[in-house]
């Protein structure tokens, strides 16, 4: 798990591509319940947490999809990328 998670991160901010860390995908969850580590896409600091709404994920998730495309879009290049 923490191997395919290193190759996720490894890819970079699917935005920026810049260094990434991992987000995990809360489709169909509640707020404070985790996914698994295998439902993970890669973002950096900035589209992850830091960034401040409609740029980061954290922020404002409705406007980052308007953006930058849904969690399960994002996951489904995610896993394209990395099977690669």
């Amino acid at each position: 798990m923490k191997n395919y998670m290193a190759k996720v991160a490894g890819l970079g901010c699917l935005i920026c591509r810049g260094p990434a860390e991992i987000h995990h995908v809360r489709f169909g969850q509640g707020m404070s319940q985790r996914a698994s580590d295998y439902l993970v896409i890669p973002l950096c600091p900035e589209h992850h947490r830091t960034g401040g709404f409609g740029i980061a994920i954290h922020a404002g998730q409705k406007q980052f999809e308007l953006q930058h495309g849904s969690e399960l879009e994002l996951l489904a290049q995610t896993i394209k990328e990395v099977t690669k």
